[in-house]
């Protein structure tokens, strides 16, 4: 069982920078592969990014690609995502989420946990 909460939203100008947390409670953080997805008004969630357990291997959207950055820390069992050169389409609740290893995954139906989201919103 992994419990998840997401910190770091707000308000941003578009061309900012965010940073988002997500930390993580359990034994075996590491074991999990970890995603961010976000959800705009109306819209279906969508996927951001993705990381392996190890860290090794990062995914991302093309609308995020060489603007936001995913990591993790396993000694503070905390995932990370850095929002660079934001744009009003980046508005949306941003939910962090949570796997068994087997790979990153683009997929919402593919994580067995997930936060309760942050709102980011940003201002043209």
């Amino acid at each position: 069982q992994v419990q998840l909460v997401e910190s770091g939203g707000g308000l941003a100008q578009a061309g900012g920078s965010l940073r988002l947390s997500c930390a993580a409670s359990g034994r075996t953080f590491s074991s999990y592969d970890m995603g961010w997805f976000r959800q705009a008004p109306g819209k279906e969630r969508e996927f951001v990014a993705a990381i392996s357990w190890s860290g090794g291997v990062r995914n991302y959207a093309d609308s995020v690609k060489g603007r936001f950055a995913i990591s993790r820390d396993a000694a503070k069992n905390t995932m990370y995502l850095q929002m660079n050169s934001l744009k009003p389409e980046d508005t949306a609740v941003y939910y962090c989420a949570a796997k068994t290893a087997r790979g990153p995954a683009a997929g919402t139906w593919e994580y067995d946990y997930w936060g309760q989201g942050t709102q980011v919103t940003v201002s043209s």
